[in-house]
Formats: structure tokens, C-alpha cells, sequence
């Protein structure tokens, strides 16, 4: 909500008086937009609930001012001396100015209003000055005018001679006590519910749905402030106001088509950390050139990994190198999606939903209803979205054990909400470790993801599976259970998009361990992969390349068509599909046997797409294209009597001549 030179942020300036009007318009269209601009501000409400008076006292003078420029308007042929056009110049973009704060204030957080009313009576005080300013020095005895209207404008120039800012003591009484209410928290003291219900009646926050729309546009306050200590205002204004909107107001109602914020907002896949698949921050190149969240990547590394987790390939060494211009481009995209970026740490918040929490964990203990057990659990869902301190706060609490009996609910509402509140828990490294060791869970969520009611919740079970898979003993322990692998195949065969990504990603992370490689074929995941080749080309052949690396050449090289299909996405793919298709062609040409590479050899213009890889691919597609021509030639110069023998030789030949 900016508001004035003071309280706007250095991004909202005022326009200058160029931009606001135009040089070359007429007197009488300077005038017309005057009266158009006046009447637009006096039909504006006064505030209801803070600085009433200063809103008030501003749209009264702007109808006066209306009744001036309309006297204006009236005589076409009135003149005006340059002296007279120039003020009213400058009285327009003051007027543009009070319409600005108006709309800002009426259409921004009501707290926030409340924290800086003090600068925003400031900011109604100096557009009253330098109205009172322009008044003074128009030039009244050379205009036209009649009488009354000028007993107007003198009546409006004494209006606006106050010397001091207004500050309600109403206001600055409900400031006081909204401070004290956060002191409170922030000291870990409870606070009291009929001080909280008085201050949010007085704001006219008084049920669910206001609280929720404040959040928002407190959101948007941390978004758009640069000072540290204002964000930092602005999160415990929104740690309060969660923390009001549960205990006052009781757990959310959740709709049949509601869903998290960020998957409403369809963040797109480029700015999503392959390894949590949540938005990045703070987005890092590892060495295969893969881009992964700096916290997602290191927590990855630290745990002993030496490979890339979304190709498989190891890591020459571990440096990180940031990626500015994806940073760049998601901070773009939140600044329009009006999606906090820059996280801010904030105690009072933090106090804030550690009280909401064990408010919720104590509802959800005792209920004895599914609509009250949905509802709080809907709310753990989306608080678990939030950030890794909500995250910490609810396991801390004790939800897990708690969230296990509504794993296998008849309810699909309830069932949906309490493994995606799992999943989003799971995020945090910490957490994962509790899913696992609490007896059960993951059970449960194996149960989900093979027979949960909606593919929605099967989908949501099959990325918990895949976030746990980023500890490399979970990985391996689920690679050996058999209904993990089962369960995500049959939701990549069935399922819609989305939750066969998820399915995917999960099928992946289990690939990279190389004793996992044989319960995947038992599985069929070889069989499940061709089949989407078309539909998820990257994430299929992504699969097959690490099945093949990792021991499992022979099965992927009898899959149904695997050359031709490899081949395909060879040709039409994207540059990281062609890469792996690539990588996998390789793998099962060396170790499938010679009818793998004369099937390939006789694929109708493979010759061609190859040296197109060879110029045109990525740098490890161009390694893996050489390799694969490399083979085709020795495969075709072993045999006797091959007419394409000579013709392999020399390809294979001139092609280990590149640079490359």
C-alpha cells in the first residue's frame, strides 16, 4: 500500500507533472480534466475505521474544488493569464496525488494503515499544504469569477491553513493496543482473545474470509517494502492475524476445488528445484550444468552424494555457481504473481505460529468430527506451505502421529489434505526423518499412493515419496519395497498429468541406486516409460538413460521398440531429452548386444539426426552423438559383407575428428 513520498517505497514516485497531462492540451481540456479528476475523488468513501477525519476533510475540499472548475468549464471563451495555468497545473497532479493515496490506503491492509497512521495523516497534511499553497497563489483578481466562487476558494484556503497533522486519539489508542498484542506474542504470552476479537472488530476483520483477504494484503506489503525493519512489521502483522483468524474464528472450510497456492498459480517448471520441486530462491549450477536450489542442492551433497540427482551423471567437483538470470526472472515473475521472494525472519511471527499450531494440534487431538478434524488439517496443509519455520513448528508439535489416522479416511477431502500436509512437512530435511521413523506413516502413504481416493492424493503421496527419496537411506530402503514401485507405475500408466510427474520424479530418484535398478524392471518401469515417451518425453527417457547406466541396459534394450522410440525423441526433443535419449542409446547399444545397434544403424535418417546432435546439442549430447557414431562405425566395419560397413567406418571416423 504505498502512500507518500514518506511511506511509499522508492519504486511508487509520484508522476511527474509531464506525465499526468499533457503540453500541448487547451485551457479548456486542462480545465475539463480538472473537474474530471475532482469528481472522481469526491465520490471516493472517507475511511470507515482509520483516519476518518483526514480522509474526510480531503474529498470535501476536492467537491469544493469540483464546484470551481466547473464555473471553469461552464464559459468556453473563460482565458486564463499562464500564471493561472501553471498553478492549475501543479493543482492537478497534487489532486492526481490525493486520489493515489485514497485508492492506496482504502484498497490496502487495514493493520498496516493502523501501524503508520501517524505518516499517512503526515502525508494527508502536506497535500493539504501544497493545496493551500496553489490556492494562495492563484491569481483569483484576473479570473472571471463570480462572487461566490470565490468566497469559495477563500473559504477552502482557510480550510487548509492547519499548521500540525491530525492524528485521531481514537487511532492512536488502537495502535497502542495492537503493539501491546504484539509484545505479547512476541514474549510468548498468550493473548487475550477479547482484546484480539475488539481490535480486529474495530478494523472490520470479523470472520474468516476478511482475515484471509488482510493476509493477502499484508503479502503484498512484504512484497513491495525495501526496508528490512517494515518487512519485518508487515510478517508479524501476518503471524498476528493468522494466529486471530484461527483461535476467533475457528479452522478454514476448505472447497471442493481448492488448492495450494502455488499449484493455483501454476509456477512454471523452469523455477522449480527438481530436487523439492518447490519455487527456488536462491537457484545454483552444479557441474552437468543442472540448476537446483543452493539450501535443496548442499543439504544433497552434505549427505554424501557425488551425482547429479536429476541425470544421474557425477559431479566433477561441487562447486556452486549462481544462476543469476533464472533469479532474475523468478523474482519477475513473483513481483507479478504478487508472491513474496526474499524471505525475511521475523520472532513475533515465529511466536505467532507456534501458538496457532499448538492451538491446532490440541483441536485436532480432541476432535471427534471429520468436518472439524478436515478443516484444522486443511489449515496445517496450508500454514506447511508457508515456510520452513511453520514446518518446524507443526512436526514439533506432534501432528505426524496425529495426521497417520486420517491416511487411510474415507473421506477424500480429508484423505487429500492430510498427505499433501505430509508432503509440504517433508520439505524440511528434519521432518523427513520424522515421517520415516514414525511408525506407520509411511505406510500409510504407500497406502495412499496404491489405493488413495483421488489421484490428487495419489499424486501427493508419490512426491512425498520422492522428497524422502533425497535422504539416500530412505532412498534405498523404499527401492526395495515393491508396492513403492508398483504403486508409481500404475499412477504414471492411469494417472492424469500432473500426479505422473510426480510419479516420474519418484521413479527417478529411486534409478539412481544401482541395487534399486532391478526391483524398477520387476516392476516394469521399463514398459511404463515407453509408454509416455510421446506424452513426457524428458522425464521417460530421463529414466530409461539412468535404468540403462545403472545395470539395467539389457532389459531397457528388449523393451517393446525401444530403438525406434529412443530415436524419436533423438529427432523431435527438447535439448534435455535428446541429451539422456542420447545417454540411453548409448548405454543399451554397448551392452544389449549387436541387434540393438543394426536396429539402430537401419533407423531411416539416423545418420542425419546424429550429426545435427553433434553440431546443435548440448555439450554432454555431443559426447554421447560421437559415442553412438563411434559404435555404429566398429559395429558396421565387424561385419563381413555389410554394404554400409565403409559407409559407418568413415562417418565414425570423420566424427571423432570434431572438436567438440
Amino acid at each position: 500500500m504505498a502512500i507518500s513520498p514518506q511511506v511509499f517505497t522508492p519504486r511508487k514516485r509520484y508522476p511527474s507533472v509531464g506525465s499526468l497531462i499533457s503540453s500541448k492540451l487547451s485551457d479548456l481540456k486542462l480545465v475539463q480534466s480538472l473537474l474530471l479528476l475532482a469528481e472522481e475523488i469526491s465520490v471516493l468513501k472517507p475511511f470507515q475505521f482509520i483516519l476518518k477525519r483526514n480522509s474526510s476533510s480531503i474529498i470535501r475540499k476536492s467537491k469544493l474544488l469540483a464546484i470551481l472548475f466547473e464555473e471553469f468549464v461552464s464559459n468556453p471563451n473563460f482565458f486564463f493569464p499562464l500564471t493561472a495555468v501553471l498553478c492549475l497545473e501543479d493543482i492537478y497532479t497534487v489532486l492526481k496525488r490525493i486520489k493515489t493515496l485514497l485508492e492506496h490506503c482504502s484498497n490496502g491492509s487495514k493493520m498496516w494503515l493502523l501501524m503508520k497512521s501517524e505518516s499517512v495523516a503526515d502525508s494527508f497534511h502536506q497535500l493539504t499544504v501544497q493545496l493551500s499553497t496553489l490556492l494562495d497563489i492563484l491569481p483569483l483578481k484576473e479570473l472571471d469569477l463570480s462572487e461566490d466562487v470565490k468566497d469559495l476558494v477563500v473559504l477552502m484556503k482557510n480550510q487548509c491553513c492547519n499548521t500540525e497533522a491530525f492524528v485521531d486519539p481514537t487511532d492512536e489508542n488502537l495502535r497502542h493496543d495492537l503493539l501491546k498484542l504484539l509484545d505479547w506474542i512476541r514474549r510468548e504470552i498468550v493473548p487475550d482473545h477479547s482484546k484480539l476479537a475488539e481490535i480486529l472488530e474495530k478494523l472490520s476483520l470479523r470472520d474468516s474470509a476478511s482475515c484471509r483477504d488482510e493476509i493477502v494484503r499484508l503479502e503484498h506489503e512484504v512484497h513491495i517494502q525495501i526496508y528490512e525493519n517494515w518487512k519485518s512489521e508487515a510478517i508479524a502483522l501476518i503471524g498476528l492475524v493468522r494466529y486471530a483468524k484461527c483461535v476467533l474464528f475457528g479452522a478454514s472450510n476448505p472447497r471442493s476445488d481448492d488448492r495450494d497456492h502455488f499449484q493455483a498459480m501454476n509456477i512454471p517448471a523452469d523455477f522449480r528445484c527438481p530436487i523439492t520441486l518447490e519455487l527456488m530462491r536462491d537457484p545454483v549450477v552444479v557441474a552437468t550444468g543442472q540448476t537446483y536450489d543452493r539450501t535443496s542442492i548442499n543439504l544433497w551433497i552434505d549427505s554424501g552424494h557425488n551425482t547429479c540427482p536429476k541425470s544421474g551423471q557425477t559431479l566433477a567437483h561441487t562447486n556452486l555457481f549462481p544462476n543469476l538470470a533464472l533469479k532474475n526472472l523468478i523474482a519477475q515473475w513473483c513481483r507479478e504473481e504478487k508472491v513474496p521472494y526474499e524471505t525475511t525472519e521475523n520472532q513475533t511471527s515465529f511466536k505467532a505460529t507456534k501458538m496457532m499450531v499448538l492451538f491446532l494440534i490440541n483441536k485436532l487431538s480432541v476432535s471427534q468430527s471429520i468436518e472439524t478434524a478436515n478443516r484444522v488439517v486443511h489449515d496445517l496443509r496450508v500454514l506447511a506451505k508457508t515456510d520452513s519455520d511453520s514446518r518446524a513448528c507443526i512436526a514439533e508439535a506432534g501432528a505426524i502421529p496425529l495426521l497417520l489416522r486420517y491416511l487411510g479416511s474415507e473421506n477424500p477431502s480429508l484423505q487429500i489434505n492430510a498427505v499433501t500436509t505430509i508432503l509440504n512437512l517433508s520439505i524440511r530435511e528434519a521432518n523427513k526423518t520424522r515421517i520415516f521413523e514414525t511408525k506407520g506413516v509411511l505406510d500409510g502413504v504407500i497406502g495412499v499412493l496404491g489405493s488413495g481416493a483421488t489421484w490428487e492424493a495419489k499424486g501427493n503421496a508419490a512426491a512425498t515419496i520422492f522428497s524422502l527419496c533425497a535422504v539416500q537411506s530412505y532412498r534405498k530402503k523404499l527401492g526395495r519395497k515393491i508396492r513403492v514401485i508398483t504403486g508409481l507405475a500404475e499412477l504414471v500408466k492411469a494417472g492424469p498429468t500432473n500426479s505422473k510427474r510426480d510419479a516420474l520424479a519418484a521413479i527417478s530418484n529411486l534409478a539412481v541406486e544401482k541395487e534399486t535398478v532391478g526391483k524398477l524392471v520387476e516392476g516394469g518401469v521399463v514398459e511404463m516409460a515407453l509408454e509416455v515417451t510421446e506424452e513426457l518425453a524428458e522425464e521417460a527417457v530421463t529414466i530409461l538413460a539412468v535404468v540403462a547406466k545403472r545395470g539395467g541396459a539389457v532389459a531397457v534394450a528388449a523393451g517393446n521398440q525401444v530403438v525406434p522410440k529412443l530415436a524419436l525423441v533423438l529427432r523431435d526433443g527438447t535439448d534435455t531429452a535428446r541429451e539422456r535419449a542420447a545417454a540411453a542409446l548409448v548405454s543399451i547399444c554397448r551392452r544389449g548386444g549387436t541387434e540393438v545397434v543394426a536396429e539402430l544403424a537401419a533407423t531411416p535418417g539416423i545418420e542425419r539426426v546424429i550429426w545435427e546432435l553433434m553440431g546443435m546439442g548440448t555439450v554432454r549430447a555431443r559426447r554421447k552423438a560421437a559415442t553412438i557414431l563411434g559404435i555404429l562405425g566398429r559395429q558396421a566395419a565387424g561385419i563381413d559383407g555389410d554394404p554400409t560397413a565403409e559407409y559407418w567406418t568413415n562417418i565414425a571416423s570423420s566424427g571423432t575428428n570434431l572438436q567438440i
